[in-house]
């Protein structure tokens, strides 16, 4: 039996849920495909434990494939990450308080690492869904973006493929006019998304870029 592990982040800066958890958590369990489980676990929103924990989970899933999620406030779509920075500018506290300002995730890293997943073939697998999605240049500065870099960190070199999407709120938890996503809806987007990391060896070659 093969394994991927899914990711997602405990509620922050004051919500009650966090969306990306809640999504995750109904995954947990599902078979992929014939002899491919999603394993479904939650991150701390905190600078000094979600790298451990982080650690943790692949030392005792031994994954083939890892994705983590997290919530992206003001998105409206599936969001797939394709870069994550080596910088930590937080905007708020983390949920212990902690709020560093223009640090290293990393000092030794690299400057940047690359999603190794083929997000293009994901957002293409989810739009055809008819489920809204986008490659997204940014993940942010914040525990989302540090959990990115080190997970790619982590993994240079073991051949496993890793990265990160961001999705919306759910309806009902952020206030007008923040756009929002049913949860059915982000549900099913991600196990689309998965599906197509798994299936895709090479990513499809289609813009996905920004002009500005």
């Amino acid at each position: 039996m093969e394994t991927v592990l899914l990711l997602g982040f405990e509620p922050f800066d004051r919500d009650l849920i966090n969306p990306s958890w809640e999504a995750v958590r109904l995954l947990d369990g599902v078979q992929l495909q014939e002899g491919v489980t999603i394993v479904a676990r939650q991150l701390p929103c905190a600078f000094a434990t979600a790298g451990s924990c982080l650690n943790q989970l692949l030392a005792e899933h031994q994954p083939q494939l890892v994705i983590a999620t997290g919530l992206g406030p003001g998105r409206s779509d599936i969001s797939i990450e394709r870069v994550a920075i080596n910088l930590i500018d937080a905007r708020i506290p983390d949920n212990l308080g902690a709020q560093p300002v223009d640090t290293a995730v990393t000092p030794e890293g690299p400057a940047a690492y690359f999603s190794t997943l083929p997000v293009k073939a994901m957002v293409r697998a989810v739009r055809e869904a008819g489920i809204a999605a986008s490659v997204s240049q940014t993940a942010g500065t914040f525990v989302c973006n540090q959990v990115f870099y080190r997970l790619q960190h982590a993994l240079v070199g073991s051949g496993v493929r890793s990265g990160f999407i961001h999705v919306p709120y759910l309806p009902g938890q952020a206030a007008e006019p923040q756009p929002s996503m049913a949860l059915a809806t982000t549900v099913e987007g991600l196990r689309i998304a998965v599906l197509a990391a798994w299936n895709t060896p090479r990513d499809i070659a289609e813009s996905g870029g920004q002009v500005c």
